[in-house]
């Protein structure tokens, strides 16, 4: 739209429709990307052969962490997980539900849920969607 403006009533209306298609092809993306039910029996079936689970965990420990990942990357699609992990970090007790882990530990898995969230969108748009240099 701001070139559009540059170049008169016609350059501000192809500007406009540039812009929707480009969200509405990010939209889509992040949407399939994001179906919380798929996201739990994909967490559910291969969590354990993460490195960063300890022998003998369940996934009701890491179950809460994947879905805070899934839901952080939901509400905040166009920051990075470092950005954000200080907040996540601060507010990880009042979301862990059952879970044993602390921060220091749930972080690997959030991580992980927002990597594979955010891979999934960049994939379904083309350029580097996430600005992490991929």
């Amino acid at each position: 739209a701001a070139v559009g403006g540059m170049t008169g009533p016609v350059g501000a209306a192809l500007g406009a429709v540039v812009g929707a298609v480009a969200g509405g092809l990010m939209g889509r993306g992040a949407g399939k990307a994001m179906d919380p039910q798929a996201e739990d029996a994909y967490w559910r079936s291969s969590f354990s052969g993460r490195p960063y689970v300890a022998p003998g965990s369940t996934y009701d420990d890491y179950g809460p962490a994947y879905r805070y990942g899934v839901d952080a990357y939901s509400r905040n699609p166009d920051r990075r997980f470092d950005e954000l992990d200080a907040d996540l970090e601060r507010d990880w007790d009042s979301r862990r539900g059952d879970s044993q882990l602390d921060w220091g530990r749930a972080r690997h898995a959030s991580r992980d849920a927002w990597s594979r969230l955010s891979d999934s969108v960049e994939r379904a748009v083309p350029g580097d969607s996430d600005r992490d240099g991929r």
